[in-house]
């Protein structure tokens, strides 16, 4: 059977591992045998059930995120400590929240008491380390800089939460705002509308065009409410479909980047993502054509991703990479000049983490503004809707009280 073991070796130092024995007395025979000091042997947990127990339920992207911001910053005081690996993510796991997070954490805690580099035992688990993370561990692994690539990832994972919260609460009131607009009207339609309908059929007045046409439309919609959310279901599963596809992803990105001001907003969040990545890397000695791929595959946009395409070809045919990144439509002029100073100079990776601070700044000032500038927009078109109504509505009652005026006249 396979057995875990803890041990020390002459020189005191710690090795853990996997040893194939019948008990535990046996391994700490062979274990013995090879000159260590057996410290402690217990069964290692089976490939086959750890995958099984870390299939249950799934996590938001948000969250996962800074679960993982969270793991970086604790596990580089745990290791700058003095900490032993195993022993740090040992206290991470008695301090996560149950759930698929902890069994994450207690998969990463087995595998490195295996023997395997934190790097390889984050591979299963890319749902939570993307490959650009592993790929720093491993960099700071094999360099004997473990320590400093932690509180580099915690920095930027820190980042990433940061924007991504500014974003979530900027977003936040407006689409509550228009749910509780769409919700108003709904409402107008099955039950406000119909009422004024049979008021105006008791009265027998003539009804202008705009209120025929609203009370027909309030009719449809309270007679065919299913066929209507069917339809509407219909159009929105088609829709996401087709921007699924690579063409579609095309057309979305192209389209979101045209609108007026949250065009802007996108282009500098994406620009800030990939510089902010690729200096990352590069400050790890990671090789420029392995970071751009990383990068490539860490970018949800597909324009960007293939501007990034393009920089990984430009460098293969030993071509400056600045050159790609000549797109005024989607990197601005300035910090494709900063990339080719940088490259320049030899000091692109330095470069590239001030361009990546200075554009995380501006967008965070961006974002709150973009708040102040959607909200009056959605309440001016919620009034203007709950007004034309009350305007259609109330037109043949003016026009009742205007008829039986001359009529008393």
């Amino acid at each position: 059977m396979k057995l875990a073991y803890k041990a020390y070796d002459g020189l005191g130092k710690a090795v853990t591992g996997i040893v194939d024995a019948g008990d535990a007395a046996g391994a700490a025979s062979l274990l013995r045998a090879q000159g260590l000091f057996v410290a402690e042997v217990k069964a290692s947990i089976p490939r086959q059930r750890e995958r099984v127990s870390l299939g249950g339920r799934r996590t938001s992207a948000g969250q996962r995120l800074k679960d993982v911001a969270w793991f970086s910053r604790q596990l580089y005081v745990l290791i700058a400590s003095g900490t032993r690996l195993a022993d740090a993510l040992h206290a991470l796991e008695r301090q996560a929240r149950p759930g698929p997070w902890r069994q994450v954490i207690s998969s990463l805690q087995t595998r490195v008491q295996e023997g395997m580099s934190l790097a390889a035992a984050m591979e299963p688990h890319h749902a939570y380390f993307d490959p650009i993370y592993r790929n720093l561990i491993a960099a700071g692994e094999s360099s004997g800089q473990l320590v400093e690539m932690l509180d580099r990832l915690a920095a930027l994972k820190q980042k990433q939460l940061k924007i991504r919260n500014c974003v979530a609460g900027a977003l936040l009131y407006p689409a509550m705002l228009i749910t509780v607009g769409t919700s108003i009207f709904v409402l107008l339609l099955l039950f406000v509308i119909p009422r004024f309908g049979g008021l105006f059929q008791t009265m027998d007045v003539p009804l202008p065009s705009s209120t025929a046409l609203l009370l027909h439309a309030s009719n449809a919609f309270r007679g065919y409410w299913w066929l209507i959310l069917l339809l509407a279901a219909g159009v929105c599963g088609g829709v996401v479909a087709a921007l699924r596809t690579a063409r579609g992803r095309q057309f979305r990105a192209a389209a979101v980047l045209r609108m007026p001001y949250i065009g802007g907003v996108v282009r500098s969040l994406s620009t800030a993502r990939i510089v902010s990545l690729l200096g990352v890397l590069m400050q790890a000695r990671t090789p420029v054509l392995e970071a751009l791929r990383h990068v490539r595959q860490s970018t949800p946009n597909a324009l960007y991703r293939d501007l990034v395409l393009r920089a990984e070809e430009s460098v293969a045919k030993g071509e400056a990479m600045s050159a790609a990144f000549d797109q005024p439509g989607l990197i601005n002029p300035s910090v494709y000049e900063a990339i080719r100073s940088g490259e320049d100079s030899g000091e692109l990776d330095r470069l590239l983490l001030n361009i990546a601070a200075f554009l995380d700044e501006e967008n965070e000032v961006t974002v709150r503004s973009l708040t102040s500038i959607i909200e009056p927009l959605i309440l001016i078109v919620m009034g203007v809707l709950v007004g034309l109504i009350s305007i259609c509505m109330f037109l043949p009652l003016f026009d009742l009280a205007s008829m039986t005026q001359q009529g008393g006249g």
